[in-house]
């Protein structure tokens, strides 16, 4: 977790400070050229006013051009103690009227007739030139000569890198303060990370209440705000599931031990008859058991944590309950049961899922046929309207008001009955319809006799647009 948190905060400076890093570059650069053009500017006309005093010394005499430049006057005119001046004269015809170092020409003028500065060489030395035309007058008479000077870049470089300095270096002392401000708000801003951290870290596996938000940045309190919400569906998946460890453990107790007191029971028989009806004993436990094992399976399908990703989808309501009740027909005749199936011909659609409608429906069956009367009716119907309707009715013995709620709940049996059950079959009807949004309600039969359960399903969309489904 250090590690992430140190890799979270080095992202974080890497990614401020190289873009400063590199505005940083991009600044030095735009810098470094401006420092040379000013330079260029302010050396510039210094070297402009050499040539004119250049141009000062050429004479116009009976139609001739001759320099009158003396060598202790040209010593004088360019002495400089950073750098080397040349120059060149040229008439008009470009015959040369006097220099000290041959120059580069100039590529082109600046077309208004000025001076034309440039950038050359002179014995493989980088110089700045200036190129001017200049007109003599004599008289009426006048001829235009051409003249160049070129210095060497010593005081232009040095000029440079002073401005680059004093724009650059305070630029560089202003991003290692913005840098130490950064680093100090980085770590600053990321100590409510951890305390998060530690927050979370001392927490043990079974303390998955949620997480505190008070002064958690902005940034991270959508990350907290969903793992306090994955916490808190881990929370209610881990009480389900100990719910029903706890249910499955308490359950099983009792049909495994006797299971097990029926096995001890056989191995003790001598004669093949009285094993035998130790072993048939066995088996009506075991046969129990499953019956047990699968209404917990059930059970656990039908929480409601479990069952948040299923996708209902449109079933007939009428073609799911019939084809659950024929399946039922044989187990009514073993309990001299009429089982009776009541239902328009139209289709009844619902949104659901047919495996859990399946188990809801069995269930029902199963608990009407159980406890009806030896010769009763059991009577499976429905009914389409505003809510499309299954109920199922029995002539078993009538449940008191007061404990038509409570019949509903896990491992809830009637007193005085001798049927066996392990009190989870209406459970799982309760937990199947909360599932469905469906209405469940207990009402006396209307014949008087017996009990009718009834769940009120909302009609599928699908219905509506499509009575008549393919």
């Amino acid at each position: 977790m250090l590690r992430n948190r140190a890799t979270l905060q080095h992202k974080l400076l890497v990614n401020v400070l190289g873009a400063l890093f590199v505005l940083f570059i991009l600044d030095t650069a735009i810098t470094s050229w401006t420092s040379v053009r000013f330079a260029n500017l302010a050396h510039d006309r210094a070297l402009h006013e050499i040539a004119r005093e250049v141009f000062m010394h050429v004479k116009l005499e009976n139609g001739q051009l001759k320099m009158e430049l003396s060598p202790a006057s040209e010593r004088m005119l360019l002495a400089d103690q950073d750098d080397r001046l040349y120059y060149r004269v040229l008439a008009h015809d470009g015959s040369l009227i006097g220099a000290n170092a041959e120059l580069p020409p100039a590529s082109a003028g600046n077309g208004r007739g000025g001076p034309v500065f440039y950038d050359g060489e002179v014995a493989g030395e980088p110089v700045r030139l200036v190129s001017a035309q200049m007109q003599i007058e004599q008289g009426n008479a006048g001829t235009g000569v051409t003249v160049q000077t070129a210095e060497t870049l010593n005081k232009r470089k040095r000029l440079a890198r002073d401005i680059l300095s004093s724009v650059v270096i305070p630029q560089l002392l202003l991003i290692i303060l913005a840098t130490m401000a950064v680093y100090y708000g980085v770590a600053r801003g990321l100590r409510s990370l951890n305390a998060l951290t530690s927050a979370v870290s001392s927490r043990s596996h079974l303390h998955l209440s949620p997480i505190e938000t008070k002064g958690v940045l902005g940034e991270v309190r959508p990350l907290v705000d969903e793992v306090n919400y994955l916490m808190q569906r881990l929370s209610k998946t881990l009480d389900f599931q100990n719910r029903f460890i706890a249910d499955a453990a308490h359950q099983l107790k009792t049909p495994i031990a006797g299971i097990k007191t029926q096995i001890e029971l056989a191995l003790r028989e001598n004669s093949l008859a009285d094993m035998r009806h130790s072993v048939a004993h066995l088996s009506i436990s075991a046969e129990r058991l499953s019956r047990l094992v699968g209404q917990l399976l059930s059970l656990a399908r039908s929480e409601p944590g479990a069952a948040d990703n299923i996708v209902l989808q449109p079933l007939d309501l009428r073609a799911l309950a019939l084809d659950v009740t024929m399946e039922w027909v044989p187990r009514a005749l073993d309990c001299n049961v009429d089982l009776g199936f009541d239902a328009a011909d139209e289709p009844v659609m619902v949104d659901g899922d047919a495996q859990r409608l399946r188990e809801l429906i069995s269930n029902l069956v199963d608990n009407a046929v159980r406890y009806s009367l030896d010769g009763g009716r059991v009577t499976v119907r429905v009914s389409a309207g505003d809510l499309q309707r299954l109920s199922i009715s029995d002539d078993g013995p009538k449940i008191p008001v007061e404990e038509r709620q409570r019949i509903f709940q896990r491992f809830h049996r009637l007193l005085g009955t001798q049927i066996s059950g392990s009190g989870l079959g209406l459970a799982i009807v309760s937990e199947i319809a909360a599932l469905h949004k469906a209405q469940i309600s207990l009402e006396e039969d209307t014949d008087g006799v017996g009990n009718t359960f009834t769940i009120a399903f909302a009609p599928s969309a699908y219905s509506s647009a499509n009575p008549h489904p393919a």
